[in-house]
């Protein structure tokens, strides 16, 4: 690929890029109208609503300790994604959408790069979204070290899907490393994806474990749901 057609493409995704950040501010009001219309008719309560704001609070925080191996994307944070899972799994799949939601959004809003609208979908709407995925686990009887595991790798599976996804778009638009040839779009975003996200689904599966073998997860638990 021509340098004048990388330097097109970088210009196209700064000026999407632009106006998905003003995109992702009026949905994260959106969002916020939703959870207030939600708690009048009392599909929500303060409790879920502490419980929400705290966790995304302390996964966004989480989310600046980070190392990035790879270029223009994903990174290695120290266990970003446990309040937001313990969150969905005290709460359940439907209404840690909100929440996963607006945490998608602060992502976008904190480090704002896409190429495409599909892009911008996938990888901060969906793929944070599959955060909530963690709330189709939520058990009154607790969490087994197995079923702890499978609840930190199907999160983390959902999210290389749509970041999979993501990638092979980015890839076959031009958007590749120099001297790399441009006609392997699969196999440069299943790389990519693997490099961070493997890392960091160990490091969140690991602190899971320990706060769930150690009685905390039970102690931090809302009396009820």
């Amino acid at each position: 690929m021509s340098y004048n057609l990388l330097f097109l493409s970088t210009l196209v995704s700064e000026e999407f890029t632009d106006t998905a950040a003003i995109i992702a501010t009026a949905l994260i009001a959106l969002l916020l109208v939703i959870i207030a219309l939600f708690t009048a008719r009392k599909k929500l309560n303060t409790k879920e609503i502490v419980y929400a704001g705290v966790a995304i609070s302390a996964s966004f925080v989480l989310s600046f300790i980070k190392f990035a191996p790879v270029q223009y994307g994903g990174s290695i944070t120290l266990a970003s994604f446990v309040p937001l899972i313990v969150y969905c799994y005290f709460f359940g799949f439907v209404k840690s959408l909100l929440a996963t939601l607006i945490y998608g959004l602060l992502q976008f809003i904190q480090d704002p790069y896409v190429l495409t609208p599909a892009t911008f979908a996938l990888d901060y709407l969906l793929a944070f979204a599959a955060i909530s995925v963690a709330g189709l686990f939520k058990n009154n009887q607790g969490m087994s070290a197995l079923k702890t595991t499978l609840c930190v790798c199907s999160v983390y599976l959902t999210r290389f899907i749509m970041h999979f996804i993501s990638g092979v778009i980015y890839f076959n638009e031009g958007m590749v490393w120099a001297n790399l040839p441009a006609n392997s779009a699969i196999g440069y975003s299943l790389l990519y994806q693997v490099v961070y996200l493997i890392p960091d689904m160990i490091i969140c599966l690991v602190v899971m474990l320990i706060i769930n073998q150690s009685g905390i997860l039970q102690k931090i638990k809302p009396k009820t749901n």
